[in-house]
């Protein structure tokens, strides 16, 4: 599995490795019922620590997003794509508000945000 984590990024190496594991089970990249990498091995091939792999796995087991089994690793959980949609949604919601709490208090107006939106999304769609 390759995961794009640096250490140089303000968010916590742990956080990259559950927030791009996440990202690939909620878009399907990672199937249901799919192994994940073993702790050691996640660990020697992103260069980090067992330990930080051990806290994204665990973060993800809270999530539901993956089960374990003492001694036979960890797997994607099955979650229905609706979950899984509503899951995405809500994360992504909850990304936004704290954007647009800083936007407001930056002054920005609820037109200007839908506007810098709306471009973004444009300019997405053409990649």
């Amino acid at each position: 599995m390759i995961l794009n984590l640096s250490e140089l990024s303000d968010e916590p190496l742990h956080a990259q490795v559950s927030r791009q594991i996440r990202a690939k089970i909620l878009s399907q990249d990672l199937a249901d019922g799919e192994a994940l990498p073993s702790i050691r091995g996640m660990a020697k091939d992103q260069r980090v620590s067992v330990i930080t792999v051990q806290r994204a796995y665990d973060d993800l087991e809270r999530e539901g997003l993956v089960q374990s089994r003492r001694g036979k690793g960890f797997w994607v959980a099955p979650i229905p794509q609706g979950r899984k949609q509503k899951m995405a949604e809500e994360r992504f919601a909850d990304s936004l508000k704290k954007l647009v709490a800083h936007a407001a208090a930056d002054g920005l107006s609820q037109a200007d945000m839908r506007r810098i939106l709306e471009k973004l999304l444009k300019k997405g769609a053409r990649r």
